[in-house]
């Protein structure tokens, strides 16, 4: 029986699981958008003129294709189109590629006040784009270039699957044999937080007839996937990894770092959406076991997939309270409420590195509260 949302209309609620009032929810999430989004000291949306807007990455002072889809997704998760066009135009007008092997693609890192940093794209940008931007056009419509959400929506699709027949020297950000999402372009092996087989599902039936089929198979490639590059005994996910699963060290030794923390939440809101994968949830009963055996509550530390601790704080602990707790919605384990409740309970970051742990905070917020809809 298939009990996701997508099928039965109704999203579960931890939040009144373990009996925290809906208007108690309601105002968090409120004021959780209201502080990254408006407060002068805290928020991570700066707006550029009178059009535009970006989300700022306050650790390294930029704008990046990650945080632009990031924002976009909130935004039309909580009904603020004013807000989702102001970023959406931002990210045409400075991100959007016109010419080269990256036509149609977004530089994934630009200055706040719209100068490339780089050239290259990151895929994760390009999938969270594509869904921000058909949510958009079934919750508001479709409107003017570039506003005609659902038609920029294909086009980045079609660029993702078919760059290597459109452009010289192009690479498509999926493999085109194992279904897999790239790390970048460029690359033969992958980021397992980058793997979103509910948006998957989603594209398969909005993206061009012709490539329906090849967005189905890669969301089963994709739930496949998780299982091979999670550790079996902590449920841990690499940062990078080997298209059969192993680690790949790419910038520093630590595989559980930072993007990796995302992997939790990502099966949390396919078992939400789909629920097709039920055994997805043991990677996060493990998870939540070794964090709540081996650890203290946001004492957190770089890691091995195996649990191995570095020498080196984590750089977003709260991220990975969020994203575990968000996981629970695919857990069965004896945690999983506990870390629900330890989530409702967590402030949002402040100060540099706010940006990643709050985006994240925000999204885990909708999630476990039954609000991350499929429009």
């Amino acid at each position: 029986m298939k009990k996701g949302a997508f099928y039965t209309g109704k999203y579960k609620n931890l939040f009144a699981e373990i009996g925290i009032p809906q208007c108690e929810v309601d105002k968090k999430i409120k004021d959780a958008f209201n502080q990254m989004f408006f407060d002068p000291e805290e928020k991570i949306y700066l707006e550029v003129g009178e059009d535009m807007a970006c989300m700022v990455d306050t650790g390294n002072n930029d704008a990046r294709t990650e945080g632009m889809s990031y924002g976009m997704m909130m935004a039309v998760q909580m009904n603020r189109k004013d807000i989702f066009d102001k970023l959406w135009l931002f990210a045409k007008t400075y991100m959007y590629q016109s010419k080269g092997k990256y036509q149609g693609y977004f530089a994934w890192s630009v200055g706040t006040d719209g100068t490339k940093n780089a050239e290259g794209p990151a895929p994760d940008g390009e999938e969270y784009f594509a869904m921000a931007l058909f949510f958009a056009s079934k919750r508001w419509g479709d409107r003017e270039v570039p506003f005609n959400y659902d038609a920029q929506a294909r086009d980045i699709l079609h660029h993702c699957v078919h760059q290597a027949e459109i452009v010289k020297d192009g690479q498509p950000m999926w493999d085109s044999s194992n279904h897999y999402i790239k790390f970048v372009p460029e690359t033969s092996f992958s980021d397992p937080s980058y793997h979103l087989p509910h948006f998957y599902e989603l594209f398969a039936l909005m993206s061009d007839e012709k490539d329906r089929a090849f967005w189905q198979e890669a969301a089963e490639a994709s739930r496949n996937y998780l299982h091979i590059c999670c550790d079996k005994n902590t449920g841990m996910a690499p940062e990078y990894a080997e298209f059969d699963g192993t680690p790949r060290r790419l910038f520093h030794d630590y595989e559980f770092y930072s993007d990796a923390y995302r992997v939790a939440m990502n099966i949390g809101l396919d078992a939400a959406w789909f629920n097709k994968a039920e055994a997805l949830g043991d990677i996060v009963d493990k998870l939540q076991s070794f964090f709540s055996e081996n650890t203290t509550l946001g004492e957190y530390k770089a890691y091995s997939i195996k649990g191995e601790p570095f020498d080196e704080p984590a750089m977003h602990p709260n991220a990975i309270i969020a994203t575990t707790a968000a996981g629970s919605l695919a857990a069965k384990g004896k945690y999983r409420l506990q870390w629900v409740k330890d989530f409702f309970e967590l402030p949002l970051r402040k100060g540099m590195r706010r940006y990643y742990d709050n985006c994240l905070h925000f999204f885990c917020l909708l999630m476990l509260a039954g609000e991350y809809k499929i429009y």
